[in-house]
């Protein structure tokens, strides 16, 4: 008989050279690119890690286990991340996880929104320093959890694996060839990707299709750029 009971991973036997060891991360995000970096991370330190793409996945993983931390995008598929943030900030705080928000989407009100809904940090796109990301979860756990002595940092950056990119633009490509409706969608994605990638012309791509989204005006001529520029960057990486 299956136990349903939620299984907490607050449990850590950090070292000073692997920080986060014994505690396990969920990353809740559609961008397999973004979540390699954040596997990398947490390889670094010590962590496990468990991904979610989208609110619908993550809430049934929260039924069965409690990770410590949860890294939460706030661009989801199914609607934002930011509900989820919410609905984890009313939970006991013994059991209650480190809660990251992210996104690389523009706009200034995002992180202000996190953090009222009970976020304890937000980490904006780009993010590949592993000294960083131990020490932005390491600000938020109990005194016992954490390493005794001096941290050894660890000044290394992590570069997610092309392929992830490669899924990502090719979802990202299919999702335009369907329509206007994906561009509330698609747009905030390829803006978190082309940082994340520091794709100056996916970058530009993206800018351009989030004023055509915002307006409403040259919607399709904006779509034919970007997946344009896609299918290029998919060609380029096919040949090497």
């Amino acid at each position: 008989m299956p136990d349903d009971s939620i299984h907490l991973n607050f449990t850590s036997h950090a070292t000073t050279q692997r920080p986060l060891l014994g505690l396990t991360v969920l990353v809740v995000e559609d961008s397999r690119f973004a979540s390699e970096a954040v596997r990398l991370l947490c390889i670094r330190s010590g962590a496990r890690i468990r991904r979610a793409d989208s609110l619908t996945a993550a809430r049934r993983h929260l039924q069965v286990y409690r990770p410590s931390v949860v890294v939460v995008d706030l661009g989801l598929p199914d609607g934002s991340g930011i509900d989820l943030i919410q609905e984890l900030s009313q939970e006991d705080p013994t059991v209650r996880p480190v809660m990251i928000a992210t996104s690389g989407a523009d706009g200034d009100g995002q992180a202000t929104a996190a953090l009222s809904a009970g976020a304890h940090e937000f980490l904006p796109k780009p993010f590949s320093s592993v000294c960083d990301f131990q020490q932005l979860i390491l600000n938020h756990l109990p005194e016992d959890m954490r390493p005794n002595g001096l941290r050894v940092l660890n000044h290394e950056t992590v570069s997610p694996d092309p392929i992830a990119l490669n899924e990502d633009l090719f979802h990202l490509d299919e999702l335009l060839g369907s329509g206007l409706d994906a561009l509330p969608y698609v747009a905030p994605f390829l803006q978190g990707l082309s940082r994340l990638a520091d794709d100056a012309e996916l970058s530009k791509v993206s800018k351009g299709l989030t004023q055509a989204h915002v307006t409403g005006k040259g919607r399709r001529d904006a779509i034919h750029a970007t997946r344009g520029l896609i299918q290029q960057r998919l060609s380029v990486h096919e040949m090497v």
